[in-house]
């Protein structure tokens, strides 16, 4: 491992384990023989650098051995807490329920099938400490099967950056550090997991990249694959949908239903006029296109106030405000010396 850190970032995270200033969780879904070599290097790496951290591995519905193992070894280790899942429930939901657990004010994610790199924490913490709130991790050089992972990745990264507007050159990537307070802010659902940068931005962090290494599997066998591209595009959907009108559906609903109707109103004037100047039937197919956008844009306003209702319901409920305060400056809090 090739870092150093600063004199004040190592007396700043040089404090008892009983209060970590890092969590690192980790899924694991049937990692038998990657788990015990990756808590070791994870360890290595961070005693090495002094720093205060727990590891927090989360077994979600593993069934070759996995869960017993981590259970023996959490028994065995004084850095390791282990969440066993009652099942199989996705890579977002055991992210969520580390999340939930981790007692640090740094919280970094990795895979536990050893291909993302220890060693590589340092260097995104120091570049956290630069200013940002999520440091993501980019594969330049990525060590995954061609035709089935690496171009469906970069498609998948182009057009998740096209409609949420955050560019990144690897949402796949699960090396990320955070803020823990930009974490407490996010609620994961569905395969939210990938779009972690995009929620982040959402909340208004600020986010940047940086090259880490990967390496092949070694063990095991890859949980990913082609079919999960739908769920995807799904996803992606309801993403764009919260960062532009989460606070404001009615914007859109509302727009499109006016437009609708204002369509069908403009048809019906239209054969009201061939009726009433030209006496022409107007039993056409145009006819039933104007009932059917007038409708159409009755249902999509009634849609965006039952949206703006719930929207309401879930800010207030949760006592989550829709605004987010990065810093407030006292009255004289700077003085000069």
């Amino acid at each position: 491992m090739t870092s150093s850190l600063s004199t004040a970032s190592s007396k700043l995270w040089a404090t008892p384990t009983l209060n970590p200033n890092l969590s690192i969780v980790v899924p694991i879904h049937n990692e038998y023989e990657n788990l015990p070599r990756l808590l070791e290097a994870i360890a290595g790496v961070l005693k090495t650098a002094q720093y205060s951290y727990e590891i927090i591995c989360v077994d979600d519905g593993s069934t070759d051995g996995s869960s017993q193992l981590l259970k023996e070894l959490a028994q065995a280790r004084t850095d390791l807490r282990a969440i066993i899942l009652r099942r199989n429930y996705g890579q977002t939901a055991a992210m969520a329920a580390g999340f939930r657990f981790a007692q640090g004010n740094i919280i970094i994610t990795m895979d536990g099938d050893l291909q993302n790199d220890p060693a590589d924490i340092p260097m995104l913490i120091d570049k956290l400490n630069e200013g940002y709130d999520l440091v993501s991790g980019w594969r330049q050089h990525r060590q995954d099967a061609t035709i089935s992972r690496k171009i469906p990745s970069k498609i998948a990264n182009w057009l998740i950056g096209q409609v949420t507007g955050v560019k990144v050159h690897d949402y796949g990537c699960s090396l990320k550090v955070y803020r823990a307070e930009l974490v407490a802010d996010m609620n994961l659902y569905g395969e939210l997991h990938r779009f972690l940068p995009a929620l982040a931005f959402i909340e208004g962090a600020r986010i940047t990249e940086v090259p880490v290494r990967h390496h092949p599997r070694q063990f095991g066998k890859s949980k990913y694959g082609i079919d999960r591209t739908f769920r995807v595009v799904m996803d992606l959907m309801t993403v764009f949908f919260m960062r532009k009108f989460l606070t404001r559906p009615m914007h859109v609903f509302g727009l499109l239903g006016f437009l609708s109707m204002l369509l069908g109103v403009a048809i019906g004037l239209y054969l009201t006029s061939l009726k009433l100047s030209f006496g022409e039937s107007i039993n056409r197919p145009l006819l039933t296109l104007a009932v059917v956008l007038l409708l159409a844009g009755v249902q999509l306003f009634s849609f965006g106030l039952l949206a703006e209702l719930l929207m309401r319901t879930y800010h207030e409920s949760q006592g989550r405000p829709i605004y987010r305060v990065r810093e407030i400056i006292e009255p004289g809090s700077v003085k000069n010396s």
